[in-house]
């Protein structure tokens, strides 16, 4: 309980869903290998589906949530923007530029997301919370942020950074434009939507002819049970806990609150992959983690 009797059952989700991302990553690191981007985006995401509709439906059942058609069609929209084409985008910017550009151009979410908070939904942070905006942003580039970056060809350089770009920023226009509708909705039933408009749009890029040339992949080459699990922890539990910080606190703090995935990362990567730590990505671990103890503060500040 924070001071005051408020749980901040926000910030909670927020946390949890960056770090079962992280747990999705570590499980998933290897698939990238033998799945195509959008391959890998289209059957995580259908696996997703196939096991949450069977849970939300029932729940729903005779009783289905009254949404009025502006909002369906703006979760179904988020859908769209925020997987189907963002996560496409961003699997492609990530084998441009690799990971540790990926992971700086990283940290334009939660700024973004702050901005559209700021303009959209009239939000506005804590001095605390701005301290802890400012250490967990800090952190979160220590750590994401290569020793030595590995020369490419500058055109590709050059479109990586804007696709990059482009899908964080898609990422960001997503969760902004559904925060009201997860505000007033059960948590499930705009997740089980917004996941029938993300296969949409992913069927819709796998039916043309340029985008299958680019899917295909030999399935005994696959660690399907790898990929099961990676769809439930880093997919699946993942996105709901997103939705759910949104739902229960202000968009600004979940967004940034989420940065702190690539620490999680660090983190996991260290204890379960016996990967060394250095210095650099200790300090940004602490720093983030110090932010994090900010943003929870300044939450539970009257």
């Amino acid at each position: 309980m924070w001071p005051g009797g408020k749980v901040g059952i926000g910030e909670a989700m927020a946390l949890g869903s960056a770090a079962a991302w992280a747990v999705g990553v570590i499980l998933a690191r290897q698939l990238g290998a033998h799945l195509p981007p959008l391959t890998l985006n289209l059957l995580k995401n259908g696996l997703v589906l196939c096991l949450l509709a069977p849970v939300a439906l029932p729940l729903y059942a005779g009783a289905w949530p009254s949404m009025p058609v502006r909002e369906l069609l703006l979760v179904l929209a988020s859908g769209v923007i925020g997987i189907a084409l963002a996560d496409t985008l961003y699997f492609r910017a990530l084998n441009e530029l690799g990971a540790g550009r990926m992971g700086v151009i990283g940290n334009l979410y939660s700024p973004l997301v702050l901005l559209l908070g700021f303009v959209f939904l009239d939000e506005r942070l804590g001095g605390l919370q701005w301290l802890g905006f400012l250490l967990v942003a800090g952190g979160v580039l220590l750590v994401s942020m290569p020793a030595r970056m590995r020369a490419v060809r500058p055109a590709h350089t050059l479109r990586g950074i804007l696709l990059g770009v482009l899908a964080i920023a898609l990422m960001a226009i997503a969760i902004v434009m559904v925060k009201r509708t997860l505000e007033t909705q059960p948590l499930l039933w705009v997740t089980l939507l917004r996941l029938c408009g993300a296969m949409v749009g992913l069927l819709f890029l796998a039916s043309l002819p340029s985008m299958r040339q680019r899917m295909h992949f030999v399935p005994g080459d696959v660690a399907w049970h790898r990929l099961v699990l990676a769809a439930l922890v880093g997919q699946g539990l993942s996105m709901v806990l997103w939705l759910g910080g949104y739902k229960f606190t202000s968009a600004s703090v979940a967004a940034i609150l989420n940065e702190s995935a690539s620490v999680f990362l660090v983190v996991l990567a260290a204890l379960w992959l016996r990967e060394p730590m250095g210095r650099r990505a200790f300090a940004g671990v602490l720093l983030t983690f110090s932010g994090i103890a900010c943003m929870l503060l300044g939450r539970a500040t009257p």
